[in-house]
């Protein structure tokens, strides 16, 4: 695991140096790497799950450091988490071995200086039991400190959803997220997919609260399984394949997605009409279009019709269109799990939902009379949410609030639907449905 523990602290260390996602330091690492299946996967665990629980980590070596925190080489710390978080939170790896392999790292990064004080370190917090010390803390900063949540985000959720609600979105958004596919239904039925992923090696099994859905495990390369190369399956978050469903898109319709790289919503709602109509699937990037278009055409989708188009000003070459679905740039607050280093991001998302609304004004003047237009986010932000439908709803009287049943268990009969991950299963998603009745 040697070569595995060195890649995990390199990117980690990237990361305290860049402002580049998670999954695209991976990706772009292990393209590159020798690392074995079984060396990748314990790299991206601890990888993910450092930066994942970086305050409690950062917390515990405050608590059990001789000099002060901000005096500390942050090369030394990435060390030091890595090593608390195999102690607390990866149980295959022995006590011994943690301290050991973090020493030797230190030697491999050539941080000398850091060798007596990593070992010293990491051997007193097992002799002092492995405590999370969490005394005289206020209720919030025990939130904080307990899911590695920023203050500014717990004060944000529990202000605007509760302190239970909070807690449980806090707890939903550690630990590893859960793998969703849609089938290709033009292609296959969900028996056909799982049994074809399984032949593969990957652990499949049908979603029983959606029809169409898939739950994956252990997916390794999944682009390299038979079943993907032939366009059975894309794969697609639970939450995100219901803003499909509430668009409720049918056959010979011209629907347009506003925003819509990498193609997942386009996909599911082409294959909703059946293959047979106009879905007209747009993004502001062309290398972001040629996602969208080589995803349509692994699927067999034809009706897709990739474009570029700037979501902020009106095209008049586009149609009308029967359905739109302006699915807009957000803080991906809902998304936490899979991309943990949002929450650490101190950007001002206040400007945010100023052009939300500009970008759905201009959705809405492609939407036909007797048309549906559905406004969604992948965030847990009231202001991006309710705040910018609210807003659309008061000074658009020729739109009118719908509800778009979906078949979901404790889906809220509503025009306005907030997903949860630890309620709904899949990430944090909002969804507003409005009617133009003139």
């Amino acid at each position: 695991m040697d070569n595995a523990r060195t890649t995990a602290a390199k990117l980690l260390m990237r990361m305290e140096s860049s402002g580049s996602y998670s999954n695209i330091l991976l990706d772009s690492a292990f393209s590159d790497s020798d690392l074995n299946e079984r060396d990748k996967a314990f790299a991206a665990a601890l990888f993910y799950g450092v930066i994942e629980r970086k305050l409690t980590l950062d917390y515990i070596i405050e608590k059990n450091s001789s000099l002060p925190f901000s005096k500390l080489d942050i090369n030394a710390v990435v060390v030091l988490r890595m090593g608390i978080y195999q102690i607390l939170y990866m149980p295959s790896v022995p006590e011994s071995a943690a301290v050991n392999e973090s020493v030797k790292l230190c030697k491999r990064l050539k941080l000398f200086h850091a060798v007596g004080f990593v070992n010293g370190l990491l051997r007193g917090f097992i002799r002092g039991g492995k405590r999370l010390e969490l005394d005289g803390l206020s209720d919030e900063e025990r939130l904080s400190v307990e899911f590695s949540c920023p203050r500014w985000l717990t004060d944000k959720w529990t202000s605007e959803y509760g302190v239970e609600s909070a807690r449980k979105i806090l707890e939903a958004s550690i630990g590893a997220p859960p793998i969703y596919a849609r089938v290709n239904t033009l292609k296959a039925t969900e028996e056909e997919v799982v049994k074809a992923l399984k032949k593969d090696g990957v652990k499949a099994e049908i979603f029983p609260k959606l029809a169409g859905c898939i739950r994956l495990e252990k997916t390794g390369d999944i682009e390299k399984t038979s079943a993907f190369k032939d366009g059975l399956f894309h794969i697609q978050d639970v939450s995100s394949q219901l803003c499909c469903l509430t668009l409720r898109p049918i056959v010979n319709e011209t629907v347009l997605d506003i925003c819509a790289a990498p193609g997942g919503k386009s996909f599911t709602m082409a294959e909703l009409m059946g293959n047979n109509g106009r879905v007209i699937s747009m993004d502001l990037y062309e290398q972001r279009v040629k996602l969208i278009e080589a995803g349509a055409e692994r699927l067999g989708l034809r009706i897709i019709e990739p474009r570029v188009n700037n979501a902020v000003s009106y095209n008049d070459e586009l149609p009308t269109a029967d359905r739109v679905l302006c699915d807009v740039p957000c803080s991906c607050l809902g998304t936490i799990r899979r991309k943990p280093e949002i929450k650490y991001k101190e950007e001002d998302f206040s400007e945010l939902p100023r052009l939300q609304r500009a970008i759905l004004e201009i959705a809405a003047r492609y939407v036909k009379i007797g048309g549906t237009l559905v406004y969604s986010t992948c965030t847990l932000s009231k202001a991006e949410n309710e705040g910018v439908a609210e807003e659309f709803a008061r000074t658009h009287g020729g739109f009118s609030p719908i509800v778009q049943t979906i078949s979901y268990a404790q889906a809220p009969n509503d025009s306005m639907r907030t997903f949860f991950p630890e309620k709904d299963g899949g990430d944090g998603f909002f969804t507003a449905a409005f009617r133009r009745v003139r």
